[in-house]
């Protein structure tokens, strides 16, 4: 693909995109930090770096972080897709009167096959807070994984489900009450 070009997904693909989506996620977008209230009970987070420490500042406690993000997302069923990140849809951010002022989030959606640390450079660049608002998925969007720097929020179909994740990786989980 050239450089700044956009391509687009097939109409019919980009509603049943939608559709899945709305079937698991009614009335929520598929923005990761809007995700975490309406699901709370079937979501959670977990912290890149021991003791909620945010950004990495060596290549050991790289490979933590990556080790913590790509185990999480091996126990997700991700499976095989083909590449190609293609436009899915706009969403309005921020509703100003003032058209220069109103804020737009620009979605894009691409079918990756899954393998442990095939998406490492974007999940370098999210823990370096260089990339943000990824959200890696199953192929019926039952499972979300949103990763940010400092850790990542997954959101699971089941509350079942969600504690039997977190009981795995209970080190990794904050000290906090609210689970933030």
């Amino acid at each position: 693909m050239a450089r700044g070009q956009v391509l687009h997904l097939p109409g019919g693909v980009q509603t049943a995109l939608t559709e899945l989506w709305e079937q698991h996620r009614p009335g929520c977008p598929p923005v990761g930090y809007k995700l975490r209230d309406p699901y709370r009970d079937r979501w959670v987070r977990f912290h890149s770096l021991p003791e909620s420490k945010r950004y990495a500042e060596d290549e050991s406690e790289y490979t933590v972080v990556l080790e913590r993000y790509n185990t999480v997302l091996d126990e997700l069923e991700v499976p095989p897709f083909q590449p190609d990140a293609r436009y899915w849809q706009t969403l309005l951010v921020e509703d100003d009167p003032n058209p220069e002022f109103r804020t737009y989030c620009h979605l894009f959606a691409a079918r990756r096959p899954w393998r442990y640390g095939c998406l490492d450079a974007l999940l370098r660049d999210i823990a370096d807070a260089k990339v943000a608002g990824v959200l890696v998925t199953d192929t019926r969007m039952r499972r979300v994984y949103h990763p940010y720097d400092g850790g990542a929020d997954v959101f699971l179909p089941t509350p079942g489900e969600r504690d039997q994740t977190r009981d795995r990786h209970a080190d990794w989980l904050s000290s906090h009450s609210s689970g933030l």
